[in-house]
């Protein structure tokens, strides 16, 4: 390789390095054995139910995807729990509906919303995981 071909792969390396965006939180599927060791170790939590045919958790997708982006939400854990298939799951987490949210702080639950598709009170609801 060449001086020049290296200094520019270099230089597009370090172009990619400053437009990527900063860690967000880890995104998962709800696992009951993943989501209690993540209480144990005390993170934040958001536990997301969703179906993938209801346009209420289409809505807040993108809305929780961009509120978990803040470097302050680098920890934080969010466990996707589908109301179709994981039953179990969701009950034993008292939901009764699609699109809720549930907020914890390692074991305790910090927040709840059901339906909520509104940027700053989201944000809110993912800001009691770390505060």
């Amino acid at each position: 390789m060449t001086p020049i071909k290296t200094g520019l792969l270099g230089l597009a390396a370090a172009i990619v390095a400053i437009a990527s965006p900063a860690a967000t939180a880890e995104q998962r599927a709800f696992d009951t054995k993943a989501f209690a060791q993540a209480q144990q170790q005390n993170r934040p939590i958001l536990v997301d139910v969703y179906a993938d045919w209801c346009p209420t958790c289409k809505a807040q997708a993108p809305i929780v995807g961009e509120a978990i982006k803040a470097p302050e939400f680098k920890n934080l854990v969010v466990f996707k729990l589908n109301f179709d298939t994981q039953k179990p799951d969701w009950v034993n987490l008292g939901v009764r509906r699609q699109s809720t949210l549930i907020a914890f702080k390692g074991a305790k639950e910090t927040g709840r919303s059901v339906g909520d598709t509104n940027p700053e009170s989201s944000a809110r609801l993912v800001g009691t995981t770390v505060r």
